[in-house]
């Protein structure tokens, strides 16, 4: 099953810029109420995404000076990273079909999938 993995300042290059498909980074904290309601969504996908792109979160607390390199103001903010580069950001909660349906639009390795709202 898989999960998203934590990064920080000391390996954000290598497991996220770095990374041989595209990844998603959660950038959030545990005070924030919106962060933990997402934190679900970006479990289920995660597994329903396993092998095309990476789930990872970032504690803003604890790692202030990527979240503002990044440009983060409020949270949660999700940054697609590919090929060492941002091709796209969310910011706010979002329910899993609506996340989906946004990431389909980012992410080419994601087109195509069935959205499980409608099998």
């Amino acid at each position: 099953m898989a999960m998203p993995f934590h990064v920080s300042n000391t390996d954000f290059e290598n497991r996220v810029l770095q990374a041989s498909q595209p990844v998603v980074v959660d950038f959030w904290a545990a005070w924030c109420g919106p962060c933990l309601m997402m934190a679900p969504v970006l479990e289920a996908l995660a597994e329903e995404l396993e092998g095309r792109v990476g789930f990872a979160k970032l504690d803003v607390d604890a790692n202030p000076d990527l979240a503002e390199l990044h440009g983060v103001g409020g949270i949660p903010t999700l940054i697609v990273f590919e090929n060492g580069k941002e091709t796209g950001r969310i910011v706010g909660f979002m329910p899993k079909e609506a996340l989906l349906r946004r990431l389909r639009a980012l992410l080419p390795v994601v087109q195509g999938e069935p959205s499980p709202v409608y099998q």
